[in-house]
C-alpha cells in the first residue's frame, strides 16, 4: 500500500507558478499526498494580525510529513520564511529545499536550514519526499 504524504509547500502567491509546477511534478511522480499549504482562495495572510497568521501556519504545518520550500532568492526576502523554518524546526519537520532551474542565486536562509536540497526535477523531489516524509 502506498503511503500518503502530508506536505506543506511554502510559497508566495506572488510566485504561484512555482507552487503549481511543484504540485504537478509531485503528482507526475505518482506520490500520493494531502496538501496542507495555504489555499489561494483563503489567503490567511490578509486576515488578522501577524500572531494570528503565525498560529494559522503552525496549525497547517504540525500535522505534516515534511515541509517543502522553493529556494529561490525571493525566499530570502519573504517576511514569513524565517517563521516557517522556525515552526518546522520546532515540530521536528524535515525541510526539503528545491533549487530553481538555472539558478545562480538561491536563498542561503533556506539552504542552511534544509535537510536536503534538490533540483527542480520530479524524480529528485519524489526521492526526497519518500526519504524525509
Amino acid at each position: 500500500m502506498d503511503k500518503t504524504y502530508r506536505l506543506f509547500i511554502s510559497h508566495s502567491w506572488a510566485y504561484s507558478d512555482g507552487y503549481t509546477k511543484v504540485i504537478y511534478l509531485i503528482q507526475k511522480q505518482g506520490i500520493k499526498f494531502f496538501d496542507h499549504s495555504v489555499p489561494k482562495g483563503d489567503p490567511i495572510h490578509t486576515n488578522g494580525s501577524d500572531w494570528q497568521l503565525k498560529q494559522a501556519i503552525e496549525n497547517k504545518m504540525k500535522g505534516t510529513s515534511c515541509i517543502i520550500i522553493m529556494a529561490g532568492v525571493y525566499s530570502t526576502y519573504s517576511k514569513w520564511i524565517n517563521k516557517e523554518i522556525e515552526i518546522a524546526k520546532a515540530y521536528g519537520k524535515s525541510i526539503i529545499a528545491i533549487e530553481p532551474w538555472a539558478s545562480t542565486r538561491t536563498s542561503s536562509v533556506v539552504k542552511i536550514n534544509a535537510d536536503i536540497i534538490v533540483k527542480w526535477q520530479g524524480a529528485s523531489i519524489a526521492r526526497a519526499i519518500r526519504k524525509y516524509g
